[in-house]
């Protein structure tokens, strides 16, 4: 690990920061409060300079958080920027306060000491590629939209309960995107049974829809219903038109956020000047049985600092993959599912896994032999994405994509 002379705790605010500087042989050598604005923080550094008589390459800052606009400055100015879980600083803490005691001048210091003895339990913190904060973004906009568009569709089925109507038996969740642009012209129930078969057929042929044709649709509209109260299918018909506008609406948002996803991952596929591409992990990535659009974003974006450092025990532990064993003397030995890790990581590789052992032989054989041994499915789907994320790291390491012809004698033996 490099040396340096200088460590610098920052104890994190909305408003104002608190910044301590130690020296490597544990001597506290000022505090400071920081106002969270350029001015106040462009000061404070230049305030660290003459203090310590050192290059921002010489002093190393401590933070509890991995982002943001003060990581930014911090990582312009060339210094060197180290982030750790707030649970571990807890515990750093009994060092100075046995009893507990906690603000913000300690925690500064806490955090400057813990990274002056126990660098190793932190994290480097790298400016992040510009094109992968992008692609980040887009992914958590598509799973904002993916949540209330559940949440609109689930208000809009509501609706079409209250009326027993017969869209439900076309659309039990009420989330099929044809289902909204029909009810966009035809939002009474009333109007329901007189929807042509040239605008029926129109909609589904612009959906790409063949599991239904047009002529099914009407005939199940048509059929009798029970019939609700007077006045309810007025306060139906009010509240199904202030959902679809929204419904639809989402729905383009969905398509364009896939979109700009796709060409993102095709950005950093591509090569710059005639010269490899040093995002030739995503070729690698994609290459692999199950990983899709999503899958492949979320994990480039989610998971970037371990796979630019092909750690595979970081990127099990950041997914969720890797167990937690607990023991204690003469006390049972327990292994149970890690719940500290990136959620969104954890989604990613499970429908990885999930996707995996359905178009890839040599992954059904590993999860049939987990089951077989009593593992059950989410146990034996975690399994199974560990193994994935060790292939996968070891394909960055030497660079070449997925053959799956050398696990077919894996597959053919099970």
């Amino acid at each position: 690990m490099e040396r340096y002379v200088w460590t610098i705790g920052v104890d994190w605010g909305s408003a104002s920061h608190h910044l301590c500087v130690m020296h490597e042989d544990g001597r506290m050598i000022g505090s400071r409060a920081v106002a969270h604005t350029a001015e106040a923080v462009h000061a404070a550094l230049r305030w660290l300079t003459e203090l310590t008589g050192a290059p921002p390459q010489e002093m190393a800052v401590a933070l509890e958080t991995p982002r943001g606009v003060l990581i930014d400055t911090l990582l312009e100015q060339g210094f060197a920027v180290f982030a750790i879980n707030p649970k571990q600083v807890d515990r750093f803490r009994d060092r100075f306060s046995v009893g507990g005691a906690k603000d913000d001048p300690r925690d500064a210091r806490v955090l400057a000491d813990a990274l002056r003895t126990d660098r190793r339990a932190f994290r480097r913190v790298h400016a992040d590629d510009p094109r992968i904060i992008r692609l980040r973004e887009q992914c958590r906009i598509a799973e904002e939209l993916q949540d209330t568009a559940l949440r609109l569709s689930s208000r809009l089925r509501e609706q079409l309960y209250r009326v027993n109507a017969a869209w439900l038996d076309l659309s039990p969740a009420a989330d099929d995107p044809w289902v909204w642009q029909l009810l966009r012209d035809a939002a009474h129930p009333e109007q329901w049974t007189r929807l042509s078969r040239v605008r029926i057929a129109r909609v589904l042929k612009q959906s790409h829809i063949r599991r239904v044709t047009a002529d099914e649709v009407r005939t199940t509209l048509q059929q009798p219903r029970l019939s609700a109260a007077p006045g309810v299918s007025d306060a139906v018909a009010a509240r199904i038109a202030s959902l679809i506008p929204q419904l639809l609406l989402i729905s383009q948002q969905r398509t364009d956020t896939d979109r700009q996803i796709e060409r993102g991952l095709d950005a950093l596929a591509e090569s710059l000047d005639g010269e490899p591409c040093e995002h030739r992990d995503v070729v690698i990535l994609r290459s692999l049985p199950g990983v899709g659009r999503i899958v492949a974003a979320t994990m480039l974006t989610e998971a970037a600092g371990p796979l630019a450092e092909r750690d595979y025990f970081t990127l099990r532990a950041h997914s969720g993959t890797a167990p937690v064993t607990k023991r204690s003397s003469k006390r049972t030995f327990m292994v149970h599912m890690r719940y500290a890790c990136k959620d969104r990581l954890r989604n990613a590789v499970y429908h990885w896994a999930r996707r995996s052992i359905q178009h890839d032989a040599a992954a059904r054989a590993y999860y049939d032999r987990l089951r077989a041994r009593g593992h059950r499915h989410a146990r034996a789907l975690r399994s199974v994405a560990d193994r994935w994320l060790r292939i996968l790291v070891a394909m960055l390491r030497s660079g070449a994509e997925y053959n799956p012809s050398r696990f077919e004698t894996v597959s053919v033996a099970c």
